[in-house]
């Protein structure tokens, strides 16, 4: 029998020109043209028939698969990355696309996007010009580096540096860095990658420099230490800095083989030591450099609150090399991200305007204080707008995160506006923000409360988004 009734709701779907003439879709007509539509038409159809043949749905209503034919059509001409606000206190918010840009790096990317720009033109000597020299010299005079190149992101920057210079050779890591990352990016894949030859010393918890010294042979092409990203190993713990890595280096050319390079891939890419987060604190891209590296790559999109982009600096005939390998057209930057990238490394030149301008690192940085002064803010402008009996609002004192990987074991002490339900209920509440709001509210939900952190909140439009779209959800609950 559920065989035979199967068979039935399969005949009885509805032909993509019947649904095509419904009157749902009248308007996708109109709006994406009869192909586009009628491709729409098709996908409807056939996720029914996949409900169907799964025993998730017992019939075919053309009324049903028709309406949804005509959101799959709408969706064609709907910008499907859009401006989010973001409540959730996770700073550099991956999924969110990390950090924000500063106002002046905004500007930057509008005047290279209005018309023709000097990418790859030197205006000196009237001839082809290099796209890397926009950000070089800005780079160097901020890291102490001798040279400096930018590419598409870390990953790539991590690829890149491997191939180059330990192709078919030995790269020794220890086993506590041999990390996973977002996107399921891990060092040994990116490292088979490259073709390095991965030689893993140490343990889980414990590497020594004993261990990188009997790992040396004269095929080690470089030593390579990882930042650890999103995750911390306390306890009975122990690694080898940069420092001790480059006297090992040292020794083993002083015996008369080839000196390995010492590469740090540091990740995070802090420009400033935050004093703010005390141990906690990322070390500096110059820290690491002043401490023995040849080359340290990291990322834009983080503590440095740029674009995305990942940025290598080091000895110049090391960075000369890897500006000559074709994984440097492959692999480089678009105009737009290096006119936010300039903007945003100029600003860097007076610490203090970067502290102020830089939005990521404003927001690392503000007091609890100033934040709590915002949340009660949007305490009163939600409050005005709610009907009577239908939530409690507080302001409570809560954590949020640098995200990105970044200061991972670091609580930064925050306030957020809590609403708690009289009518409706969390889980509602925040699908209606994120799917029903013109702009997506992305808030945190805990102990069936709403919580909107008021220290990834910036600007007085995006509190109104915030409290307008906690007022239009008890709207829709009766």
């Amino acid at each position: 029998m559920e065989e035979r009734l199967r068979a039935e709701a399969l005949r009885s779907l509805p032909q993509v020109d019947e649904i095509l003439r419904h009157p749902y879709m009248e308007a996708s007509l109109a709006l994406v043209g009869r192909e586009p539509a009628a491709d729409a038409a098709r996908e409807a159809i056939s996720h029914v028939r996949g409900e169907i043949l799964s025993g998730n749905a017992s019939d075919a209503d053309a009324d049903e698969i028709a309406r949804d034919a005509a959101r799959r059509a709408q969706a064609l001409v709907e910008p499907s990355m859009r401006r989010v606000v973001n409540a959730s206190g996770v700073i550099i918010h991956t999924n969110l696309g990390r950090s924000t840009l500063a106002a002046e790096a905004v500007e930057a990317v509008n005047q290279v996007m209005r018309g023709y720009s000097t990418l790859e033109y030197d205006t000196a000597t009237m001839s082809r010009g290099s796209r890397h020299s926009h950000c070089e010299s800005l780079i160097c005079t901020l890291t102490g580096a001798e040279a400096a190149i930018a590419v598409n992101n870390n990953a790539a920057a991590v690829m890149m540096v491997l191939s180059e210079f330990a192709s078919e050779r030995e790269a020794v890591v220890s086993r506590g860095e041999l990390v996973e990352i977002g996107g399921s990016f891990r060092i040994p894949d990116i490292m088979a990658l490259s073709h390095a030859r991965m030689v893993e010393v140490g343990t889980t918890n414990k590497t020594h420099l004993g261990d990188y010294e009997r790992a040396l042979t004269p095929e080690t092409a470089m030593l390579l230490k990882v930042h650890p990203s999103n995750y911390r190993m306390i306890g009975f713990t122990e690694d080898v800095d940069i420092s001790q890595l480059r006297k090992l280096a040292d020794e083993h050319a002083a015996e008369g083989e080839e000196r390995p390079l010492v590469y740090e891939d540091q990740g995070s890419g802090a420009l400033l030591h935050l004093d703010a987060f005390g141990t906690y604190a990322e070390p500096t891209v110059a820290a690491s450099l002043r401490a023995g590296a040849d080359i340290v790559s990291f990322s834009g999109d983080k503590l440095l609150g740029g674009p995305q982009a990942g940025i290598i600096v080091g000895r110049r005939e090391l960075i000369e090399r890897l500006k000559a390998n074709p994984l440097a057209r492959a692999l480089r930057l678009d105009k737009m991200t290096i006119a936010a990238l300039e903007a945003t490394l100029r600003l860097y030149l007076h610490p203090e305007e970067a502290l102020r301008k830089v939005p990521t690192l404003r927001m690392l940085t503000e007091s609890a204080e100033d934040v709590r002064a915002r949340a009660e803010s949007l305490l009163d402008s939600v409050a005005k707008l709610l009907p009577e009996g239908s939530a409690n609002l507080t302001v409570v004192p809560e954590i949020s995160r640098a995200g990105g990987g970044s200061l991972p074991m670091c609580d930064i002490p925050t306030y957020a506006l809590e609403v708690r339900f009289l009518r409706g209920n969390a889980q509602d509440c925040g699908r209606h923000l994120v799917q029903d709001c013109p702009v997506p509210i992305v808030a945190r939900i805990s102990h069936e409360v709403v919580l909107c952190d008021a220290r990834t909140l910036t600007g007085d439009d995006e509190m109104r988004l915030v409290a307008g779209g906690i007022a239009s959800y008890f709207e829709t609950v009766q």
